[in-house]
């Protein structure tokens, strides 16, 4: 990603997100307010329905005792506490509920059965339980009614003394959606009350002011926690897809003088208003973040115009010098920061060129005072026994011949062993001082390797302690741009050290594979290992951990890697063997 794009990238996220922080932030006020404007909607609906409970259970509590203080009633009571006859008054109930304006009505004897029954005749005898509320505030209570039927109502229960006893009163009113019709909710504010009449929910006994409501069953899960909690539920409840048509919902159960739940009077407000508003804070943030993006891309042109085009062409030009182009420079169009710094990189790559030169024609002089001292160490030790030698022959002229031959013999082999020895110096020498240049071609790495495995194969099993040979190669084909001669030059020299850490016998692994365009060659063995301070040094030329040998197997080895544009490095611990880990570009990603 170039700088221009991560500017603009960056730019506009900060701008989005800055904008998106408001929007949210406002869209939460707003919600916020809203949700506390409903709450103290619904605690004022409360407060109301609470009054108007109270003064409905007042009216119910002094119609009853306006008809238990009439004469009417106290001549049936003194009829009845004296054995009267009951039947007389079988209807007495129902026409004095139409009377005071009474939806339920009993006259109960002293003996608790049911003198007279205003919702429901039949009942006549039967016991009414509720007479031992006799002068408490008024209850909520549910009425059976004959249809099967039931009915939640605000009752009260009053006596009516006699001579010798007394008999009761029970009525009461319904509590139903023209209850609520007497509360003044206002506008996107519904009441609900839910007559809790059986324990599976019936969208049937959810009533409105207008009576059935639209999407009851939608109000069940409040209904349901508020009875069976005893304590008020509160939630949102979407009634169709659209969010404009969801509702906030407080459910506040109703209880008896028992804590059963009676009812459930539901407090429905619209948020359609606050959804509105919203939509509106999320449009507005929508078109800032537009204009606000649109000015991000003018401000990264702008940029890009002054700071992030010179740079890009210094980036290219450092990957020129990078590629080995050291006389590169670049155009300097400005005077500012920006134009100080191309300034600086063009002086650079001047002294850069200049360094180099004097750089290698030092490293050249170094390298050959150094070749030809190791030159003249590694020849001193061979030329000793050649002199001893000729120092012996030269003596040996004074001898008989049969011991002069003898000795000629011995002699002759100590030179040709000797000067033996000194050519394969001078031949390792020779080789590394005139290392050829790659040749490189497309070839699959696993030819190399198999060619190098081959060539030692055999030898391994005629051991006098055999060494095994494992290899781990897919079907996949390693293509890698190589020269063959030199990497499998590189791959014996691995092999052969491999064998010589195993005096013992052992285990010699070779292993290739490709991953993330590199193919990975590992050469590993179960010798006794390297320190930590041996693999530090291990591809210094010259630096050996045998007992014979000028150290420069490995030192070529990594010359030739690197050569390929590859890394060589060893992974090991004292004990545990020795890998050697080569890492090659695949053919599609090397340069050429």
């Amino acid at each position: 990603m170039s700088l221009r794009q991560k500017l603009l990238l960056m730019f506009s996220l900060t701008v989005v997100v800055a904008v998106a922080a408001v929007g949210w932030t406002v869209s939460v006020r707003v919600r916020r307010v809203f949700d506390r404007l409903d709450q103290e909607q619904t605690a004022a609906l409360v407060a109301q329905f609470r009054r108007e409970f109270q003064h409905r259970a007042g009216d119910v509590a002094s119609e009853l005792d306006r008809i238990a203080a009439t004469d009417r009633l106290t001549r049936i009571a003194l009829d009845l506490t004296q054995g009267g006859d009951p039947a007389p008054y079988l209807t007495e109930a129902a026409s004095l509920a139409q009377e005071y304006r009474l939806d339920f009505l009993e006259i109960v004897g002293p003996n608790g059965a049911i003198v007279s029954s205003a919702q429901w005749p039949a009942r006549f005898g039967y016991k009414e339980p509720d007479i031992a509320a006799a002068g408490r505030p008024p209850f909520l209570k549910q009425e059976d009614l004959p249809d099967g039927s039931s009915q939640t109502g605000l009752f009260a229960v009053r006596s009516v003394p006699a001579a010798m006893s007394s008999i009761y009163i029970v009525g009461g009113a319904r509590l139903d959606h023209s209850f609520l019709a007497d509360l003044p909710a206002p506008a996107g504010t519904q009441v609900y009350l839910y007559r809790n009449a059986s324990n599976a929910f019936d969208d049937r006994n959810l009533a409105g002011a207008d009576g059935d409501v639209p999407e009851a069953s939608k109000y069940q899960p409040l209904i349901d926690a508020a009875r069976t909690t005893a304590k008020d539920a509160s939630g949102v409840v979407f009634l169709t897809p659209k969010r404009s048509d969801s509702v906030n919902v407080t459910a506040i159960p109703l209880k008896a003088e028992d804590g059963s739940v009676m009812a459930v009077l539901l407090v429905a407000n619209s948020r359609r208003g606050m959804v509105e508003v919203q939509n509106h804070i999320r449009a507005i943030t929508y078109s800032v973040a537009g204009a606000g993006i649109l000015l991000a891309i003018a401000a990264s042109l702008w940029i890009a115009a002054k700071v992030s085009r010179p740079i890009e062409q210094l980036a290219r030009a450092a990957g020129e010098v990078a590629q080995g182009r050291w006389d590169t420079q670049v155009e300097i169009s400005t005077h500012d920061e920006v134009g100080a710094l191309g300034g600086s990189f063009n002086r650079m790559t001047s002294e850069l060129v200049e360094q180099r030169e004097r750089l290698v024609q030092s490293e050249r002089v170094a390298a050959w005072r150094e070749l030809a001292r190791r030159l003249a160490h590694e020849l001193k030790n061979p030329l000793f026994p050649l002199q001893l030698t000729v120092e012996n022959m030269e003596r040996a002229r004074r001898l008989p011949p049969a011991e002069f031959n003898e000795v000629f013999v011995e002699s002759t082999q100590t030179l040709k062993a000797e000067i033996a020895n000194m050519k394969t110096i001078i031949g390792r020498f020779s080789d590394f001082s005139k290392m050829p240049r790659p040749q490189e071609a497309k070839i699959d790495a696993r030819d190399v390797i198999q060619r190098a495995i081959t060539l030692y194969e055999p030898g391994l099993k005629d051991r006098e302690r055999p060494i095994h040979l494992r290899t781990e190669m897919g079907e996949e084909p390693l293509t890698i741009s190589a020269d063959s001669e030199l990497l499998h030059r590189a791959l014996s020299n691995l092999i052969l050290n491999a064998i010589d850490a195993m005096p013992e016998g052992g285990t010699l692994s070779v292993s290739a594979h490709r991953k993330d365009g590199i193919v990975r060659i590992r050469v590993s063995d179960t010798g006794k290992g390297l320190t930590p301070e041996e693999c530090g040094r291990l591809f210094t030329p010259y630096y050996t951990t045998k007992e014979y040998g000028t150290g420069l197997g490995l030192a070529i080895v990594q010359s030739v890697v690197a050569d390929h544009r590859g890394t060589i490095s060893v992974e090991s611990g004292s004990g545990n063997g020795a890998s050697f880990v080569i890492d090659l570009p695949a053919a599609n990603e090397a340069s050429a």
